[in-house]
């Protein structure tokens, strides 16, 4: 499939969920050119063509991720797990991210959220959370394993052999966390 392929089929839905995140089209628009230009340069590394979409939306999501932090800006939690859907009739992974935060313990979910959303330095996390930088190590990366967890348990994802997680996201009816 080529870029211009990808974006005929998925530019709409990547710019709604871009709007949805930074709610300033002109600023959604330049993100939206960030995210196909990594997109038009990595792929030819997508070895499964069916992940497409899903790629797509992890693409755009890292590049929203991105401007976050360069532009040294923080967005609250509650508009991250804000439903937000790109469509009503679209099951996502924010679905299923969404409902793994909402059982993840507050003590593991807040230095994530610090960490990889606010772009904190895990030190500044633990000194914001008034507790050792090993503690915040620790429950940093035990938050992100049960986020892996979670979306195993929720659509049958798998850890494949370098340590990522892959599958596909399956339809909302047997999705164990959505429903």
């Amino acid at each position: 499939m080529t870029t211009k392929q990808v974006w005929t089929s998925y530019s709409e839905d990547l710019k709604r969920f871009i709007i949805s995140k930074v709610k300033d089209k002109t600023i959604a628009e330049d993100i939206l050119q960030d995210t196909f230009i990594k997109i038009h340069t990595k792929l030819h590394t997508l070895k499964d063509i069916t992940k497409l979409k899903s790629w797509c939306f992890t693409v755009a999501r890292n590049s929203i991720l991105d401007y976050w932090k360069n532009t040294n800006q923080t967005f609250e939690i509650a508009n991250f797990e804000a439903e937000t859907p790109i469509s009503e009739n679209t099951h996502t992974e924010q679905d299923c991210l969404r409902g793994i935060l909402k059982h993840l313990p507050k003590k593991y979910r807040d230095p994530l959220f610090l960490s990889d959303i606010k772009g904190l330095k895990q030190q500044e996390v633990a000194d914001q959370l008034k507790q050792s930088l090993s503690t915040t190590k620790s429950q940093i990366q035990r938050a992100r394993k049960l986020i892996a967890q979670g979306f195993m348990d929720c659509c049958g994802f798998v850890m494949n052999k370098e340590g990522n997680l892959v599958g596909e996201i399956q339809e909302k009816e047997d999705c164990k966390v959505c429903n």
